[in-house]
């Protein structure tokens, strides 16, 4: 009776934990300032926003689609290749390198929209961080420019945050060399600045996942 009371425990079905949930996937889509130009690895902003959503005890990865030198056309002709991770979620950091080109804002405002139309196309929540043209190209060209980024924000329905280097532009001492990419210290307060709309944007990305 004994052999048989264990035999039928062997046929029993193991209990097995619940698989763990991917990480939601957050892609990181811009130029230098998102790469991380000129930092030390892990001082760069997405580098900052990945701990502290950990800190946070939230379970998401920043992926750094960040190039150098990319234009907003550069990002739309890479886009569909950094969409093959399949992210749940985007922040969209393009054009600084179209204004100090003095590439036609109306270029810019074009390639940006095409980008966020196919996000939404994608149903992919988006934090689009702004930029502002150079004072020195002009009035026509700074007002054309600083007003594409809340326009398509609020045709595309995104998460918007005005300006990314707030707080940090014109001061040499959150600033590289250059005096164009911030420093470890500039880094760390973009990521302070933007971290509520970056969770903003963690929630939507969650809400979606259910």
């Amino acid at each position: 009776m004994f052999v048989a009371a264990f035999m039928g425990a062997l046929l029993l079905p193991v209990a097995t934990r619940p698989a763990a949930a991917a990480p939601l996937k957050i892609l990181a889509l811009g130029t230098s300032l998102t790469a991380g130009y000129g930092l030390p690895p892990g001082t760069e902003m997405t580098a900052l926003i990945a701990k502290r959503l950990g800190a946070m005890h939230t379970n998401a990865e920043v992926i750094n689609a960040g190039v150098s030198g990319d234009t907003s056309a550069d990002g739309l002709s890479r886009l569909d290749w950094c969409l093959a991770d399949n992210p749940d979620a985007v922040i969209l950091e393009l054009g600084g390198n179209d204004a100090l080109r003095g590439l036609a804002p109306a270029q810019t405002r074009e390639n940006l929209d095409a980008i966020l139309a196919r996000l939404k196309a994608r149903r992919l929540p988006v934090l689009l961080l702004g930029m502002k043209a150079p004072r020195n190209l002009g009035p026509e060209y700074v007002s054309a420019f600083d007003d594409l980024y809340p326009a398509l924000a609020k045709k595309y329905g995104t998460l918007f945050y005005p300006f990314v280097l707030d707080g940090v532009a014109m001061q040499a001492q959150l600033n590289q060399a250059d005096g164009i990419h911030p420093n470890p210290e500039g880094e760390k307060i973009i990521a302070d600045r933007i971290f509520p709309d970056v969770l903003a944007l963690v929630r939507l990305a969650q809400r979606k996942q259910h």
